[in-house]
């Protein structure tokens, strides 16, 4: 499907949390006009079955694509695991998942080839970095564990409390142990968790965001599209398919800025044609 080559960034995640990869791109990009979507109705994405989760990307990428999107940023994990492929196939515009980002983060900041990753059960058990990784480098070890209760903590606005941090001790005890370098954040949620998290891991293991990772890469698809999508008026749309104070307090936390009026879109609308 053919986006506007001159169109506003689309960014799409199960929920809430990709509005960290939002928050990276205003960083980088001040002016960038964006269109988020958060298909909050239908979250987690991580206990799917990969059909329904391509399915579901499909839908929102066209949703968005429908609305003049130039680019699209695919800040789920689990639907970069999943459905990168067949979006790449389906759209005209660039499409980029917060994965492969992540991974050349992660090889770039290792001195000692011991990169550690954590995420949701979901994205660690989809093996997805650890291809990524082994497709670049071969040599590298990854040793991943997934945090379940992080998620919860962030949302609760425990990000930057002693529970988060010894929530974080133990999930992060036996990837010290095996003498990890270098920590890559494989879900949107865990930017929030940055200061609790280098707390406990200290200063010689760099944390690698892979929502400030995929923004970076945004420099690969930009000359594509004449610079539309970043010399903009610096406007941010967000839809979500459910609404609820919860989406805009979590929010708020991870974008650092006000969370603009939600628009809520019913399934029904988003899959018609």
């Amino acid at each position: 499907m053919r986006g506007d080559d001159r169109g506003p960034i689309g960014v799409f995640d199960s929920g809430v949390g990709g509005l960290s990869v939002v928050r990276e791109i205003r960083a980088r990009y001040p002016k960038a006009d964006i269109l988020y979507f958060g298909d909050t109705a239908r979250v987690p994405y991580g206990n799917k079955s990969a059909d329904t989760v391509i399915r579901y990307s499909i839908e929102i990428a066209d949703f968005l694509v429908k609305r003049g999107i130039s680019t699209l940023v695919v800040a789920c994990n689990t639907s970069s695991a999943l459905a990168l492929d067949t979006l790449n196939e389906r759209m005209s515009i660039p499409v980029l998942g917060v994965i492969a980002p992540g991974a050349r983060g992660g090889l770039r900041a290792t001195r000692n080839g011991n990169i550690g990753l954590i995420g949701t059960r979901a994205t660690v058990g989809s093996g997805a970095y650890a291809k990524e990784l082994r497709s670049l480098d071969p040599s590298v070890r990854l040793h991943a564990a997934a945090c379940p209760l992080f998620v919860p903590l962030v949302e609760e606005g425990w990000s930057d409390d002693p529970v988060a941090e010894e929530v974080a001790r133990r999930y992060l005890g036996r990837l010290l142990e095996i003498g990890i370098d270098t920590l890559i954040l494989g879900c949107t949620h865990y930017p929030a968790l940055m200061g609790s998290l280098q707390r406990v891991v200290g200063n010689g293991v760099t944390l690698v965001s892979s929502a400030r990772e995929a923004a970076a890469a945004l420099e690969d698809g930009i000359p594509r599209n004449e610079g539309r999508g970043i010399d903009g008026t610096g406007t941010l749309r967000v839809f979500v398919s459910d609404t609820g104070t919860h989406f805009q307090r979590v929010g708020e936390s991870l974008l650092a800025a006000p969370v603009p009026l939600l628009r809520k879109i019913e399934e029904e609308r988003l899959v018609s044609p």
